[in-house]
């Protein structure tokens, strides 16, 4: 018997897929289970939902994880303090930015603070042309007083990123070694161990970002490893990454940014393997959580993979750039768990906030007092409220009837009005999702096919799909 299993740490949920396949008979099977996410401890969730599915993990052949781990600590702030070194007068590059912004007539436009405040940005002599040819010569002559200012100042990780060393690492190399021979408890990342392209800016951010989420990372998979060792797995789990590719957990500790969009990627890859077995190439892959719906567009049966990646770029703010292979996607916030609320005009909102997994939707009945998309769903009878969860939780009707109420108060609408209401805003929010990665970018929803997947696809698919005119609507 040969077992594969993939796990996913969700915001809400950590989920689990087993394949067994009989070598003999060539039978098999299908297992999926799902536990509650376990902030701060993530491990945890996975070894429950393992226990919960029932797989012992010593008979486990291949295990494959995805996690959300990297993308909440940069979003929640949740990172470690960094300090940077950086060719001498260009320690402002991160300041600098990008000329353009999303608001071009914006007078008040204020540009996204730096993940590295000014005062841990630090300079060393040496230049290399953008031909790789030295100009400079290095000089780490202060790299010892530099490591002692961030050591006083309260540094975990440092990242390096030196002008042009796309062309030419061996400067990067110098600097790398010698911070971790002076530093060794630190976490040192250089821009070149991630990605070797050109735009100082972008690459100088991607290194910063990877060393601020680096140390969090790396405990987080050393006690995955650790607590999967322990109950008998004998390999090495394999980590997703954003560019719906696989890596060792060792390689992902070193540059944990490539992970930062693991968990979508793999829903939007197995997306187009599902179009392909069913005969539909062109797909919009729709994927709702508890507190994000992604999307993506799938044109031919290729997942479409970009370089130009930032995060929380919106209108008001240009975001982060991150030069890593990430899966073409837009993200936003609404899910199950996305809470409603009223803002000081009257008008209703769904999301970006949500009530995880604890304290949860009011249905949960763990103190949750906020209407959600869930509870919305459960109180107009769209999800079966005797078998919530599968069965696994008894739905706590009282708490919703409060929470929708409260809400409805708050519009002058009754509860019944209120919970459509939020599905309304909910649905409005995820069409103009799908229509980003599909109308705005010149293609036509009617040649494609809606797969709506994650534990929200399917109570949204349908109103969705008849809103783009899509070909058909698939649920697996």
């Amino acid at each position: 018997m040969t077992r594969r299993v993939a796990t996913d740490v969700g915001g809400t949920f950590t989920d689990l897929v087993c394949f067994e396949t009989d070598q003999d008979s060539g039978a098999s099977r299908i297992v999926t289970a799902k536990a509650d996410t376990t902030p701060p401890d993530f491990e945890k969730g996975v070894l429950d939902v393992l226990e919960r599915g029932g797989i012992d993990p010593s008979g486990v052949d291949f295990l494959a994880h995805g996690t959300t781990v990297v993308i909440n600590a940069l979003t929640e702030r949740k990172g470690v303090k960094v300090g940077l070194v950086t060719t001498e007068g260009f320690r402002d590059t991160l300041e600098i930015a990008r000329g353009n912004r999303p608001d071009f007539f914006n007078l008040h436009y204020e540009k996204p603070e730096p993940f590295v405040p000014r005062h841990l940005r630090a300079e060393l002599p040496g230049r290399m042309t953008y031909t790789g040819a030295e100009r400079t010569p290095l000089d780490l002559s202060g790299l010892p007083a530099i490591l002692d200012t961030f050591r006083a100042e309260g540094v975990e990780a440092v990242a390096i990123s030196f002008l042009h060393s796309y062309a030419n690492i061996a400067h990067e190399e110098a600097a790398l070694a010698e911070a971790q021979r002076l530093w060794p408890e630190a976490s040192v990342v250089s821009s070149h161990q991630i990605t070797r392209e050109w735009r100082e800016y972008e690459r100088t951010n991607t290194a910063v970002l990877s060393a601020y989420v680096q140390p969090v990372a790396a405990r987080y998979l050393r006690r995955l490893d650790e607590g999967l060792a322990s109950r008998g797995f004998g390999g090495r789990p394999y980590i997703m990454q954003s560019n719906c590719g696989i890596d060792s957990l060792d390689a992902t500790s070193r540059t944990p940014i490539t992970m930062v969009e693991s968990g979508p990627a793999s829903g939007f890859w197995g997306a187009a393997e599902l179009g392909r077995l069913i005969g539909e190439p062109n797909v919009l892959a729709l994927d709702i959580g508890g507190t994000t719906a992604k999307c993506s567009l799938i044109e031919n049966g290729e997942v479409r993979i970009m370089t130009d990646y930032w995060i929380e770029r919106s209108r008001k703010s240009a975001g982060y750039p991150i030069m890593v292979p990430v899966v073409d996607l837009v993200e936003i916030g609404n899910g199950g768990g996305s809470i409603a609320w009223v803002d000081d005009f009257g008008k209703l909102h769904v999301g970006p906030q949500s009530a995880g997994a604890l304290p949860g939707p009011a249905a949960y009945g763990k103190g949750g007092a906020e209407a959600t998309t869930t509870d919305a769903n459960l109180w107009l009878g769209r999800i079966n409220r005797e078998y919530f969860c599968g069965g696994a939780i008894q739905a706590d009707m009282d708490a919703v009837e409060r929470s929708i109420r409260s809400l409805g108060a708050k519009l002058g609408v009754g509860p019944d009005q209120a919970a459509e209401g939020i599905i309304r805003i909910a649905n409005n929010n995820m069409v103009n999702a799908l229509k980003l990665v599909s109308l705005n970018r010149g293609f036509d929803t009617r040649d494609f096919t809606l797969l709506a997947f994650g534990g929200g696809g399917a109570m949204h698919a349908v109103a969705l799909g008849q809103e783009l005119q899509v070909r058909k609507v698939v649920v697996p």
